[in-house]
């Protein structure tokens, strides 16, 4: 993110960790991501040694072993410890449990990293479950396991299947259900992004598993927990499921390239998986540093300059026909950005608005200032830079009046502990009139619809 966000860590070593937390082990498969990271900086043509990116290595390398901190962590320790004894239990009917005593915890906020790409997806999880024996669980605890499995190297569908499997042995119930409302990025590449600008952001699945008496779909138990979910307002059956065997959800299997990945960034993407605990040669995961280094090969550095043909003929005519300067305040809003966080080597993407006075400009105007912005976005950024990049290359095509508003989603706002779902950042850029007459601003910021960033 901003500044403010640039190494705050307590006691933080040269090598970016902290004092008494990490064992050896640790400490050296946490510089073993740092180095693979410092390879994938070069690959993209970046130096390793600037501001914005001395850090990033070791921010990355917290980032991602926070993220998938479940392969270290056992759920019978969570459940055990949590299991209360509860009358009435037995197998009853009519009794709070037995066959007809659902227990369901809704709205669970998890994220998990996609096994197919390593980019972070969010999730929505619903989970229920059927007490029997006399016992039922601390309701935190649900969300804790599901939790443990959302912090590995997942898939919908397996994760669904690992949570209900792990509270079905740890429980003993009657049944357990487990919904998940997932949303993966859907990033496009710079082609496709200016080719289509209603590029729809996310690839979204809904997933279920059940046991016992949930495990069959069609049974009476699931629409009673389906009906408790409609009571919330989630509806889940016109979404349509995702049952294993359906094909991968993840959009970076239709990322196309000319170009072979780089193998030196492929090798580093490999050592990456094996220190976070997983197998690079597991089925799952053989196309994942492909997929991944394809995908951030999207941010490369390069010398490319955006040629503005024909600035000249689409730039405003700050006069009117009798010679007076033109007052009018114009506005281009919900202008698509994508971009890369060069501090964790994660997406963000949302929408720019742009202000100025004169006369507007016509289609392919708009068409240079969506480009302006998509030219800006598709390299390593930090948010603040990019409004600024935005509004004094813009102020080229519409005059130096101009004020440009920029709100995105950040996902690292929520795949490194932070874990603020809905979270979104704006930032502001003003040029000329803009910078000295509130009014102006304020005019223009009452322009704005309601954000439409969310996922």
């Amino acid at each position: 993110m901003g500044a403010l966000d640039d190494g705050h860590f307590d006691e933080e070593l040269e090598n970016g960790l902290v004092l008494g937390v990490c064992s050896k082990p640790e400490i050296e498969k946490t510089k073993i991501i740092e180095d693979a990271v410092k390879v994938l900086l070069l690959g993209l043509g970046e130096d390793i040694n600037r501001e914005g990116l001395r850090k990033t290595p070791f921010r990355v390398a917290k980032a991602l072993r926070e993220g998938t901190r479940g392969y270290k962590l056992k759920v019978k320790d969570i459940v055990q410890s949590a299991l209360f004894p509860e009358a009435g239990l037995e197998s009853g009917v009519g009794h709070a449990g037995g066959v007809g005593g659902l227990v369901l915890v809704r709205d669970l906020d998890l994220f998990s990293y996609c096994e197919s790409c390593l980019l972070p997806f969010q999730v929505k999880c619903h989970v229920g479950y059927v007490p029997s024996g006399q016992r039922v669980v601390g309701l935190s605890k649900l969300s804790r396991v599901a939790d443990v499995f959302a912090k590995r190297l997942q898939d919908p569908q397996r994760l669904a299947d690992e949570v209900c499997s792990a509270l079905q042995h740890g429980i003993m119930p009657t049944g357990v259900a487990v919904v998940l409302q997932c949303s993966h990025i859907h990033f496009p590449n710079f082609t496709s992004a200016v080719l289509n600008s209603n590029h729809q952001g996310w690839s979204k699945t809904v997933v279920t598993s059940g046991s016992g008496v949930f495990e069959n779909e069609k049974e009476v138990i699931w629409g009673e927990f389906l009906s408790l979910l409609k009571f919330r307002g989630i509806d889940i059956e016109n979404t349509g499921s995702r049952k294993s065997g359906d094909g991968c959800w993840c959009p970076s299997q239709n990322i196309s390239t000319m170009e072979p990945a780089n193998s030196e960034m492929i090798t580093a993407v490999t050592s990456i998986i094996q220190s976070l605990g997983e197998d690079p040669l597991r089925k799952e995961l053989l196309g994942t540093p492909t997929h991944f280094v394809r995908w951030l090969m999207n941010f490369r550095n390069t010398d490319f300059k955006m040629k503005l043909n024909g600035i000249d003929r689409h730039r405003n005519n700050p006069f009117g026909s009798n010679g007076h300067r033109e007052e009018s305040l114009q506005t281009e809003l919900n202008l698509s950005i994508w971009s890369q966080c060069e501090h964790h080597l994660l997406p963000f993407h949302g929408v720019v608005h742009i202000g100025y006075f004169g006369a507007g400009i016509d289609a392919i105007g708009i068409s240079l200032l969506q480009s302006i912005v998509h030219f800006h976005g598709f390299k390593l950024q930090v948010q603040e830079r990019l409004t600024r990049q935005i509004a004094e290359t813009a102020s080229l095509l519409v005059g130096k009046d101009i004020m440009v508003v920029v709100e995105c989603n950040h996902t690292c706002m929520i795949s490194r502990g932070i874990e603020k779902f809905g979270s979104s950042t704006a930032t502001m850029a003003v040029l000329g009139r803009f910078a000295t007459e509130p009014a102006a601003r304020a005019k223009f910021l009452e322009s704005i619809p309601p954000s439409n960033t969310g996922g």
